[in-house]
């Protein structure tokens, strides 16, 4: 009997850090690209050492070898859009770009670039060298589709302190003025909303707020690398930006709702909620 061939989904490419404890980084985003239907594949910047309390060690990959795997899989596998996730230091960046310029990844390429500065851990362990900054701002902003920073990447970023909703509207001015061709400012920082989280997508000309529920849980490990990849997942499937936000919207809302303990400290978002319980009979 032959073996079964299925149809090839979109692919999505994660340029990030390792997570042990499973909550974020590469693992998160291919579990969250799993759940949206496409077929995630890897760039891995660093491994780390953490549980759900926090990191206790790093180690950076060769900037070559993060540039190697970015290639090596965009030459052979293809790919319909790609995000970045931790990316560690200046030198790793300054060979992100370098392949994805020549992977046609980002601005002046047709596939699709989501941009997540990640800066720290959520236990508030640094995850990027003061260097990196100013290469998000000069050489990975110009090139990406959507930056979708947090509060405090915002303030590391651009120094604008948001406290509330007008604050937001001018990070996201201050941001889209570096050159990503859209931004999302995420709300669930925002301490001035008690019961809604309100996300804020620019595109130089047209603001669109996104709402949606905040819910009591100190279990949001992950949060981030989850939406970026859910959004990265609705442009591999073609959706245009502000579909694929809404979509990664509606997806890290219900990774939220049904996040779960684990460890002795912070639980991760799920994307569990997404798959269908065949082993159930």
């Amino acid at each position: 009997m032959k073996p079964t061939v299925g149809t090839t989904p979109p692919r999505v490419l994660t340029i990030a850090g390792t997570d042990s404890g499973g909550g974020a980084g590469v693992a998160a985003d291919l579990r969250a690209m799993a759940a949206c239907g496409v077929h995630g594949c890897v760039a891995v910047t660093a491994v780390t050492v953490q549980n759900t309390l926090g990191v206790s060690g790093v180690h950076v990959l060769p900037p070559e070898t993060v540039a190697a795997q970015i290639e090596t899989v965009a030459s052979d596998i293809g790919l319909d859009a790609a995000k970045t996730g931790m990316l560690a230091g200046r030198p790793t960046i300054e060979a992100i770009v370098a392949a994805c310029d020549r992977a046609g990844i980002g601005a002046g390429g047709r596939t699709p670039f989501v941009v997540d500065p990640v800066a720290a851990s959520m236990h508030g362990d640094p995850l990027l060298a003061d260097d990196a900054l100013d290469a998000f701002r000069d050489l990975l902003f110009p090139r990406a589709t959507l930056v979708t920073p947090n509060l405090d990447e915002v303030r590391l970023l651009v120094g604008v302190e948001v406290h509330d909703r007008a604050g937001q509207y001018d990070a996201a001015k201050t941001l889209h003025a570096l050159g990503p061709r859209h931004v999302l400012v995420k709300g669930g920082h925002l301490a001035e909303d008690a019961d809604v989280c309100v996300d804020l997508l620019y595109d130089g000309h047209t603001f669109t707020e996104l709402p949606g529920p905040r819910f009591a849980t100190g279990h949001t490990h992950g949060g981030g690398d989850n939406m970026a990849s859910a959004i990265a997942s609705g442009l591999a499937r073609g959706l245009d930006v502000p579909a694929a936000v809404a979509l990664g919207k509606r997806y890290i809302t219900e990774a939220v709702r049904h996040a779960y303990p684990l460890g002795a400290g912070h639980g991760p978002v799920s994307p569990l909620w997404a798959v269908r319980p065949w082993w159930t009979g």
